[in-house]
């Protein structure tokens, strides 16, 4: 028996860093929606049975990449086996859709699905509970792919609250083929100051959160050649927003119409990024 798990992409509409905390850790404040039913932005992991552990990983994006201990995939299956307590032996396949060092969340998601995929092929029936604290353990973003949809995520990012469906507007993903060190930005922001961040204010029925990342002036900081992805979304009509710690970038349009007449200017004149309607 083989199972297949779909790994989707998530976009970051708020990201708020409210500090440094006393672990060493970030305090965040974030608005993150599953993009689900994007096959271009979806991974998939895949397993059946097997006399031992394997992971092999291919798809257009899984050019270095490794399938050892290292790999999230990996480190998800050995927590679900500590849980379980026994092996799970099995014989995974990762197929990377999702562009690496991106801001979308693609290693995280992979580790989530591993967590669905061996609870499922070997009948373990943990509650969604007891995967979502392996998943903490695993990263801040993991859980929240557990739940989907849109939540709120709060300390770290790890402690997530569904939220109500919130429409996603006209919307392009870019992603120029750079990759962005999470932990160099994070280092950039410090030296930057959290002064000026503020947590997310009270929604009323039917409005969404501000498009706000408070990590974009950190990531220009680290790789300044993100700016000429940002102004080349907003000379094609779109208000940008920096993906995470970079280096995609979402950009919402007024209409579908907007959003399209855009995608087909950026793909004609930067050739080499990848362009994707949401």
């Amino acid at each position: 028996m083989v199972l297949s798990i779909q790994a989707p992409a998530k976009l970051n509409r708020f990201l708020a860093v409210l500090g440094r905390r006393a672990d060493g850790f970030h305090e965040l404040e974030l608005v993150t929606t599953v993009l689900e039913g994007i096959p271009e932005l979806t991974d998939t992991l895949s397993g059946g049975p097997a006399p031992s552990l394997s992971l092999s990983i291919s798809g257009p994006m899984g050019a270095g990449l490794e399938a050892d201990e290292s790999n999230l995939v990996i480190r998800a299956w050995r927590l679900l086996e500590g849980a379980a307590g026994r092996s799970l032996p099995a014989s995974l396949r990762l197929e990377k859709r999702i562009p690496h060092g991106a801001g979308l969340g693609g290693g995280s998601s992979d580790a989530a699905a591993a967590l669905r995929l061996g609870n499922s092929l070997f009948g373990l029936r943990l509650p969604e509970a007891a995967l979502l604290d392996l998943a903490a353990s695993l990263g801040s973003d993991v859980p929240l792919f557990l739940l989907g949809g849109t939540t709120l995520g709060l300390g770290r990012g790890e402690r997530v609250f569904p939220l109500r469906p919130l429409p996603l507007e006209p919307m392009l993903l870019l992603h120029p083929g750079m990759h962005v060190s999470t932990p160099g930005v994070y280092r950039a922001l410090a030296e930057l100051g959290y002064s000026s961040s503020q947590p997310l204010p009270s929604l009323a029925e039917g409005s969404t959160p501000p498009w706000r990342n408070d990590l974009t002036a950190a990531a220009l900081k680290v790789c300044p050649a993100l700016a000429e992805v940002r102004e080349a979304l907003l000379a094609a009509g779109g208000e940008p927003l920096l993906c995470g710690s970079g280096s995609c970038w979402a950009a919402r349009f007024d209409s579908a119409d907007l959003r399209d007449v855009a995608a087909a200017a950026l793909r004609t004149c930067h050739g080499n990024w990848s362009v994707w309607p949401v």
